[in-house]
């Protein structure tokens, strides 16, 4: 099995629970641009998002972190809804050797 390296983006939403219909656009839209991005760089794949406590969280997966980064980070610094911060993991949610970098956006 081939360890499955992560992206893991925290969006901050302009309430305390699921934000606006017009920020939850922008998260689609933000998602769709990142998923094209990831797939042109041959990176991995964006998995899905969770909404609730006023954030949206996006996950991305692929073979290396760094590689799946470099393919979002364009799109996260010019989306007009802004991350606030990106955990890079270097390797598995179940390792606990595996390297997590914070990066803040």
């Amino acid at each position: 099995m081939v360890d499955e390296h992560a992206v893991i983006v925290h969006l901050k939403l302009g309430d305390d629970r699921y934000g606006s219909e017009d920020e939850r656009a922008a998260v689609r839209a933000l998602e769709r641009t990142l998923a094209a991005a990831i797939e042109d760089a041959d990176a991995g794949e964006l998995d899905g998002n969770e909404f609730g406590g006023g954030e949206a969280v996006l996950y991305a997966y692929g073979p290396h972190a760094g590689d799946l980064f470099t393919a979002m980070e364009p799109a996260l610094r010019d989306s007009t809804i802004r991350p606030v911060y990106a955990i890079v993991r270097y390797g598995t949610a179940t390792d606990p050797q595996s390297r997590e970098d914070l990066i803040h956006l």
